[in-house]
């Protein structure tokens, strides 16, 4: 029996596609390994966000070889989508598989062929692949894949194509398979979940309408947002929902105008800020995460102040925060006035410590609380407590012996927060 050990890097959507991966190659004989040194292929399913990102999918691939010569490197996700055959050049890469044929990879690991990434462009079905992953005591779901938008800093449109939608009753047939075998909580995700339905004359409230009427599923989570796309009438509707966990990640990039103008993003500072306190107001202690890219080319002191500025003010909870990387191949990587990394990452640094101080109070404003939080099936490592994760995205650590709670939801008051857990005890 051959065996195979997989390493994913970037988005929350190969994370799920490796997933995939793994299954189609067990379902084929194929056995999954933890060690590198005990495999005979190993997958990398790539981020290509950033040339940083290539580099570091080459290091992995050389190394691979470097401790097993006789391995089979197998190179997919979007570095094989874009940068395709030449890739197979190198003496470190075996095969070059694209994003959709990924879903299926044993089919082209049984063939002949050491590359297959056709163009992504052309396609405008969503590959509906059925994942059933019972490790996990929350199950994610894709439901969407490529993205429309053509934001100056990105590259990965080119590398998932045009926006596509799972359709309705595989959406909801999914979900309802993640129920009977026992899951509590699904996270719908996708490459710009926003998008759902934009191909098939329908919108998310329409999809999350019927998830509430047709699914048995307890809790469900969505994955990240434009915030052109939290209408009023979304809120109303996730209000009123006992599904829904008031978890938004909001894709927002900058606080600064002028830089979300050179980023190709349509929206103002302003208008999300009064978003997240509009969400604020309508969710009690929702938990709100973003995205804020540093040091965008033609960024100067003057804007970043702006930002940060923004931020601190904002009310958002945390905010996940990186320098820019330039892309060849998209427009962001020509402009002028390129910002120096030592400067990147110094604006990076200020804005982690906001997010830390966000974050902090966002935590204090919960302790006291008691809410339904999901146990999860394995145990912290470190300290071998149980582990629970409330509606509103706080991960709690619960000193109790039962392992009957495990896949359950069990009533946790937040008790203390100390070297950045959060402690709960059982009501």
């Amino acid at each position: 029996m051959k065996k195979f050990y997989i390493h994913t890097m970037g988005c929350k959507s190969n994370q799920f596609e490796s997933s995939i991966i793994e299954e189609n190659l067990e379902k084929n004989g194929l056995e999954k390994v933890n060690n590198i040194k005990e495999a005979d292929i190993f997958i990398l399913n790539s981020c290509s966000v950033t040339h940083k990102s290539d580099n570091e999918a080459f290091y992995h691939l050389r190394a691979a070889k470097h401790k097993n010569k006789h391995i089979i490197n197998i190179l997919t996700g979007c570095i094989a989508q874009i940068e395709k055959e030449k890739l197979l050049e190198y003496d470190f890469i075996d095969y070059v598989i694209g994003n959709d044929e990924k879903l299926h990879i044993y089919n082209y690991l049984s063939a002949d062929k050491h590359f297959c990434a056709k163009d992504i462009m052309q396609l405008d079905k969503f590959n509906k692949v059925e994942l059933l992953d019972t490790t996990k005591t929350r199950a994610s779901l894709k439901i969407q894949d490529g993205c429309d938008n053509r934001c100056s800093y990105c590259i990965i449109w080119k590398a998932r194509g045009k926006s596509r939608s799972a359709d309705i009753d595989f959406i909801i047939d999914q979900i309802n398979k993640y129920s009977k075998n026992g899951f509590k909580e699904v996270i719908l995700t996708g490459i710009h979940i926003g998008q759902w339905g934009k191909d098939i004359n329908l919108n998310l409230i329409d999809l999350l309408k019927e998830i509430e009427n047709r699914t048995t599923i307890e809790r469900y989570r969505l994955g990240s947002l434009n915030p052109t796309e939290i209408t009023d009438d979304l809120l109303k509707f996730l209000k009123s929902s006992p599904k829904f966990c008031p978890h938004f990640h909001l894709s927002l990039q900058s606080a600064n105008d002028k830089t979300l103008k050179s980023m190709n993003r349509f929206y103002k500072t302003k208008d999300y800020l009064k978003l997240i306190d509009k969400i604020n107001e309508t969710f009690e202690l929702p938990f709100l995460g973003s995205d804020i890219i540093t040091g965008f080319a033609g960024e100067t002191d003057e804007d970043f102040e702006i930002t940060r500025k923004n931020l601190e003010s904002s009310g958002l909870t945390q905010i996940h925060t990186f320098p820019y990387s330039k892309r060849n191949g998209t427009i962001g990587a020509e402009m002028e006035n390129q910002i120096p990394d030592d400067i990147k990452n110094k604006r990076a640094t200020i804005i982690k410590e906001i997010s830390k101080l966000k974050y902090t109070e966002f935590v204090s404003k919960n302790l006291g609380k008691t809410y339904e939080a999901l146990i999860e099936k394995h145990r912290d490592k470190h300290s071998g407590y149980l582990k629970g994760i409330t509606k509103n995205y706080l991960t709690v650590q619960i000193d109790s012996d039962n392992e009957n709670l495990y896949n359950t939801q069990a009533q946790v008051k937040l008790t203390k927060f100390e070297n950045n857990i959060i402690y709960g005890e059982l009501i």
